[in-house]
């Protein structure tokens, strides 16, 4: 299909205005197909001039345009053309629309406990016209009339509240003016609980089966929504403008969420079957504000165009952990995005694929899909905390309390955004936007000490701008160091040359840690010193400070990236530090860490069983100490699951015996004993399809793939790569899961010859694989067979000319990440492992 060029946006838009949408949708005609009725009312400043509607239809059974009927065999590329306009003009398309299995469009799943199926709509980016016929652009905006037929046992619901009219019937109330890539229906016997707050009608809905978790958690998922509304309102100054308040916890959801106003849409998982630990909970409620903040950051102002998309992450991305602190429990928020949301932006950042925070030309919707990444949200986010130290606080509220209103029900730019922004403060923002929204890359910052009998003598923080990107970014920041657990300074110091005096610190005792941007309020590569590298293993653990502990655990995993840090030492830091971690957010990310990437890719195959033996002491040592049933306890839990090799231990927590308290009947975590136990070859098909019955749910049929495609068996991987890159209708889900089982193995030997078969069969998926599911099936699926010849193979990939822009941008990043790994082991071989 043709992806629509920013050229053709804005003819079109100097075009057509368009007044309103009323969109039937028939989903009560089988599990393949949907039928499609869109009315669109639009008016034409050039009567008699030509446009064209997008549709994205299986057949297109009529169209008319003011009453004269088009030719439905005119649809090319999924644009109808539309010939001769009016001044005022009335079109209707009635057509029958594919269901998607890939989280794109209107998408059908099945859930295997029960059988019941369930509808969701995902339009985001450009899928709006595979459901309805649509000017399908973000800065057409109009109110939308829905109505649904659906089976009679199902319920509805969307943008508008939604009305039984009649048995199977539904009518949904008119909405506001939204862009076509946030309007949404969500269709199944779905469970349900229903609440208020300051007038706010509030549902929580997720499949029937899920219906005891989902009652279970509904208190949490309440609190953490009332709290944020009551905060918006207070921080905007303008009341959520669309009515109910509705999330739906759907099936096989490829986001994390989406921010359909009045109707969010979330990834199921987060209704936990199991029990959760604290930083699964704060990511859930982090992902409920960051939804909710979009009501005005996206919603109610939406970008003119893609290039602005940050205008909708960053500040969602920003507001979120904001309004944790401030107005919940989880006051650690910003802990959690410094070990998690700035880890991965950083990877992003590292990459050949980096770009701009802002102003990325994207001269089409297709291309801008790739900018959706940890760049748009984290360093985005990073940004604007820089930007609030640069104007106050108080005049950035102002600029974006006048930015909102102005632009209310409209489109906003980067240039309206800043004009905003620099009324209210009266600073000239030109040159700060130009470094830190315009101009890629990151600063990377150091502090050289001078040393005199134990006192500090000389203290100079140092910025090195990166070469290919140059730019003059302030940064307001602080710089702290600790001995055996006591603070011994903390300075803060706004950076604007290569090298910048910290007076605050000479005279002060020579800390054993220090670390620069402690509080993490700035965006840069974070170089810690030798002193403090070596210092790590014996000091981390004492260090009191949550924050600072998260920047040294991310300045440790960008040194392992860029083969500046051995992993050797944050192996050793680690095993030292880990039981001790208090914080929930890192200790269960660095845990995830160092199983799943520190050991299971930056080493080789051969080391990895040593090293895994290490984690799993590590974890049976907080085990036992650990209060049961406490976040420490599932975390320790979870590492011993997952890196013991202790058969006998893994036979009896898969079967239920012996299992630390609390995990009695988590499905969830057996899941985890079953896939080490699949790995190491003590389980055969049978032995998983046993366990799957066990949990014949969604999650235990893709757990059950997950371990089938982990065994070392060359039958095992001939099967699942059959599954993944042959055998058409598998969902996103499946697809992922297959993926990250199958290159588990205990030798290269096993998996080498998928790897040519890679690079030839996953691209060609995008013949019936969406853009964004296929996105994640080239990531998960790329070769784990870290060699010259992948790489020789990666190269020539990205050299071919037939690539869709998704299956590139996700080959590149791969493939950086595969030479990461190589140039690691190049610069720290086995004969200094220990260095």
């Amino acid at each position: 299909m043709r992806s629509l060029t920013l050229a053709e946006a804005r003819e079109r838009s100097a075009l057509v205005h368009v007044v309103s949408y009323a969109v039937h949708l028939d989903l009560d005609r089988g599990a393949e197909v949907f039928g499609s009725v869109a009315t669109v009312r639009f008016t034409s400043g050039s009567p008699g001039a030509d446009s064209w509607v997008d549709v994205k239809a299986r057949e297109v059974a009529s169209a008319r345009l003011n009453g004269r009927d088009l030719d439905p065999a005119t649809v090319v590329d999924g644009r109808l053309p539309l010939p001769g306009l009016a001044a005022v003009n009335e079109l209707v398309v009635e057509a029958s629309m594919s269901y998607s299995h890939d989280g794109q469009g209107l998408h059908r799943a099945t859930d295997p406990a029960d059988g019941q199926n369930y509808v969701y709509g995902h339009l985001f980016l450009d899928a709006a016209p595979s459901v309805f016929a649509c000017f399908d652009q973000p800065d057409l905006k109009a109110p939308y009339d829905v109505t649904v037929h659906a089976p009679r046992e199902w319920s509805v619901v969307g943008n508008g509240v939604a009305t039984r009219t009649a048995p199977g019937e539904w009518a949904l109330a008119t909405t506001k003016a939204l862009a076509t890539y946030f309007v949404t229906v969500c269709a199944g016997p779905w469970a349900c609980v229903r609440d208020e707050h300051d007038g706010i009608p509030l549902a929580i809905h997720a499949r029937r089966s899920l219906k005891d978790p989902l009652e279970r958690h509904a208190a949490e998922i309440f609190t953490v929504t009332k709290q944020s509304f009551d905060y918006f309102h207070g921080l905007f100054g303008i009341r959520y403008p669309f009515g109910d308040y509705d999330q739906v916890f759907a099936p096989e959801f490829n986001a994390g969420a989406m921010e359909n106003p009045g109707c969010i849409v979330l990834r199921d998982q987060y209704v936990y079957r199991g029990a959760a630990t604290r930083d699964e909970l704060l990511t859930r409620a982090n992902t409920i504000a960051h939804e909710l903040s979009h009501m005005w950051f996206g919603d109610l102002v939406t970008m003119q165009w893609w290039d602005d998309l940050w205008l909708n992450e960053s500040f969602a991305e920003y507001m979120s952990h904001r309004c944790l602190v401030d107005a919940t429990e989880y006051t650690d928020a910003w802990v959690d995005s410094s070990i998690v949301r700035k880890v991965w932006g950083y990877g992003a950042e590292r990459s050949p694929s980096t770009h701009p925070v802002a102003g990325v030309a994207a001269l089409d919707a297709t291309s801008a899909l790739q900018n959706f990444d940890g760049i748009s949200y984290a360093k985005g986010a990073a940004a604007l905390r820089q930007l609030i130290a640069y104007v106050g606080g108080d005049r950035f509220l102002a600029g974006v309390r006048s930015y909102l209103a102005a632009k209310a029900y409209g489109n906003g730019t980067l240039a309206d955004f800043l004009a905003a922004i620099q009324d209210a403060s009266g600073k000239d923002l030109d040159a700060w936007a130009k470094a830190w929204l315009l101009t890629a890359g990151r600063d990377t910052i150091a502090v050289e000490l001078g040393v005199q009998d134990g006192r500090v003598a000389a203290a100079t923080m140092t910025r090195r701008v990166p070469a290919a990107f140059p730019a003059d970014r302030p940064h307001a920041l602080d710089v702290a160091g600790w001995t055996d657990g006591e603070q011994t300074a903390r300075v803060t110091a706004t950076i604007t040359t290569a090298e910048t005096p910290l007076d605050g610190l000479v005279g002060t005792r020579a800390p054993a840690v220090l670390v620069p941007n402690a509080a993490d309020l700035t965006w840069a590569r974070v170089v810690l010193s030798d002193e403090t590298a070596r210092a790590l293993p014996a000091q981390l653990g004492r260090v009191p400070d949550a924050q600072a502990r998260a920047v040294v655990w991310s300045a440790l995993v960008d040194g392992v990236h860029t083969a500046t840090t051995s992993p050797a030492l944050v192996l050793d830091v680690f095993e030292a530090a880990w039981a001790s971690e208090p914080n929930s957010s890192i200790r269960t990310r660095t845990a995830a860490y160092a199983e799943q990437v520190l050991v299971g890719v930056f080493l080789p195959r051969e080391e990895r069983a040593a090293a895994r033996s290490r984690l799993a002491a590590v974890g049976g040592a907080l085990l036992a100490g650990a209060e049961p049933g406490s976040t420490a306890s599932l975390a320790a839990a979870r590492l011993v699951a997952g890196t013991s090799s202790d058969e006998e231990l893994l036979r009896g927590w898969a079967t239920g015996h012996g299992l630390p308290p609390g995990l009695e009947d988590d499905g969830d975590f057996r899941w985890i004993v079953v896939r080490n136990l699949a790995r190491h070859e003590a389980l055969s098909d049978a032995d998983i399809e046993r366990f799957r019955e066990t949990d014949d749910t969604l999650q235990g049929s893709l757990n059950a793939l997950m371990c089938r495609a982990s065994r070392p068996d060359p039958q095992a991987k001939a099967w699942a790569w059959g599954q993944l890159t042959e055998r058409r209708g598998r969902s996103n889900y499946e697809m992922n899961h297959l993926a990250r089982g199958f290159w588990s193995a205990p030798d290269d030997a096993l998996v080498e010859p998928y790897v040519a078969r890679y690079f030839a069969e996953v691209p060609v998926m995008s013949a019936w694989v969406g853009e964004d599911a296929l996105a994640q099936v080239v990531t998960l699926a790329f070769p784990q067979v870290h060699t010259a010849r992948t790489a020789e193979l990666s190269a020539a990939a990205l050299g071919r000319d037939d690539l869709t822009p998704a299956v590139r941008r996700s080959l590149v990043d791969a493939d950086h990440e595969l030479r990461e790994v190589l140039g690691s082991r190049a610069a720290f071989p086995a004969s200094r492992r220990d260095r």
